[in-house]
């Protein structure tokens, strides 16, 4: 359930969506400067060090906790509807994922649109999987994750990797994954006096900014909910209860779940979009991120 602590974030997508509202054609470089913020609401990991990259001609930045073990990886794709976001708005959270995992986290900085519309995120993100694969990781010591639209890129990376003939990964953690481009889902009506910030029109709108003026909005690659997931690696799903994007999530693990693939999937009561913003502040958001630890570390061989 929420806590006054993890008000925190429900108060900053408030005052984000107050100014979205109140400047409905603010300039795109405003609207990325606000995103920044997010990190705002996340506690300091402490003990990581941070090392910007070139992952294969993408830029990353490396969260490297003290006395991990180099040779795993979780690759992290930034949320914010593949407009918004850094790996330095997320250089916090994923550092407390790689501190949790015992592992390196690779923070990528993926193009975004509309300077680069779809398929440039997921055809970075893949080209950083091959780069990992071409340092010597192997890929069952790697794991994806993402937020947001980022969860969405995750999954579809595996999806391209998959048809580039790339070996899998040992498994993928969706984060509020945001992956149907036609915002279908029933949680955007009953969810809509609960979630603080995510709206069916800012989804559509942001839809249109990702995919380009007439985009397949069912292209499989930008909505991993109408992709062939069978063989896909074991899935971690995690949303909170109050997002209008929780039937994404409900969706693709019960997707997943019918074509084979091995799915944990949870909901957290009263918490919104990527509540794991809140890692170092909330018991709700560390203990969530213990419970993906307990799960992919074997997985990833770190027993």
């Amino acid at each position: 359930m929420s806590s006054i602590q993890s008000d925190a974030l429900k108060s900053l997508y408030k005052s984000w969506a107050a100014s979205m509202a109140d400047n409905p054609n603010m300039p795109l470089d405003e609207l990325r400067r606000m995103f920044e913020h997010w990190a705002d609401v996340t506690a300091e990991p402490g003990g990581v060090d941070y090392i910007e990259v070139d992952a294969g001609g993408v830029p990353g930045l490396w969260a490297v906790p003290k006395g991990v073990r180099q040779d795993r990886v979780l690759q992290c794709t930034h949320g914010g509807g593949y407009v918004c976001g850094s790996m330095y708005s997320h250089r916090k959270m994923y550092g407390h994922f790689a501190k949790t995992f015992g592992c390196r986290a690779l923070i990528l900085n993926y193009r975004c649109a509309p300077e680069h519309p779809h398929p440039a995120p997921v055809d970075d993100t893949t080209s950083a999987y091959q780069w990992l694969l071409d340092q010597g990781i192997r890929p069952q010591h790697v794991a994806l994750t993402g937020d947001s639209g980022g969860g969405g890129l995750a999954l579809a990376t595996v999806l391209r990797a998959r048809e580039r003939g790339l070996p899998m990964p040992s498994a993928v953690i969706p984060l509020s994954p945001w992956l149907d481009m036609e915002a279908t889902g029933e949680t955007y009506q009953s969810n809509s006096d609960k979630d603080a910030l995510v709206t069916r029109g800012i989804v559509l709108g942001m839809a249109t900014t990702f995919l380009g003026e007439g985009g397949n909005r069912q292209d499989p690659l930008a909505n991993p909910l109408l992709a062939d997931l069978r063989g896909m690696p074991p899935m971690y799903i995690q949303v909170g209860g109050d997002e209008t994007l929780l039937d994404d999530s409900r969706r693709l693990a019960e997707k997943a779940r019918s074509e084979g693939v091995e799915v944990i999937f949870e909901i957290e009561p009263g918490m919104q979009h990527v509540y794991h913003f809140l890692a170092g502040v909330t018991p709700q958001a560390d203990a969530a991120i213990l419970r993906l630890a307990d799960w992919v570390r074997p997985k990833l061989g770190l027993g």
